[in-house]
């Protein structure tokens, strides 16, 4: 991934706590068919993060495989007009404001029913939290979570490399930053709200 210097986030608490608000990520493979993804969430546990796929997804059957799994975080259109340099010189450019994180690692396949249903059990917990009457994996009939068990493998993935990139206008005076983050707020779309609210982290951690 190219990283600019203004943008290389080292933080490993910052990429933590977006992996954790953006769990649906994307594990990049290659294998005999070539370069493939595929998308599901995870959870880091212990310095490594846990899934699980179908039995018939091919990361089932790629134990030992070298990964690439992206987090990507909130995203958004940047216009010019938000820089008041623009209105001083029109030197200034469309661009796109982002945070991703990259982990690189290795992929075990794990097939023990126990650590697979207290994986469950955590996934289901957490994004459960808000529902009117949490579901939990004990609500469903102990034979159909058994049967569901035996349709999936497990992976866990060891993190030998991470790194993040977080484009917040860092590359812009203070006016310009202010003048895309009041931007951010005026247009509303989606994932605006996420971006202006990582802008402001950003702001104060620079302070």
């Amino acid at each position: 991934m190219y990283v600019p210097s203004h943008f290389k986030e080292a933080n490993s608490e910052k990429l933590h706590a977006l992996m954790h608000a953006y769990p649906f990520a994307t594990i990049v493979t290659h294998g005999e068919g070539g370069l493939a993804a595929n998308h599901l969430p995870l959870e880091l546990v212990d310095g490594k993060l846990h899934g699980h796929v179908a039995r018939g997804n091919e990361l089932s059957r790629m134990d030992g495989a070298e990964v690439l799994v992206i987090f990507r975080g909130p995203d958004g259109y940047v216009s010019p007009n938000w820089y008041p340099s623009k209105r001083e010189t029109h030197r200034e450019v469309p661009t796109w404001n982002y945070a991703v994180v990259h982990v690189h690692g290795r992929l075990r396949t794990v097939s023990d029913g126990a650590w697979l249903r207290a994986l469950l059990e955590r996934l289901t917990d957490r994004h459960e939290v808000g529902q009117p009457e949490p579901w939990h994996v004990s609500d469903a009939p102990e034979d159909h979570i058994e049967k569901m068990l035996r349709a999936i493998v497990g992976l866990e993935i060891s993190i030998d490399r991470i790194e993040g990139k977080f484009k917040l206008s860092q590359n812009h005076p203070d006016a310009n930053r202010a003048g895309v983050h009041a931007g951010l707020g005026e247009r509303a779309g989606r994932g605006d709200a996420e971006l202006a609210d990582l802008m402001s982290q950003q702001e104060k951690d620079r302070s």
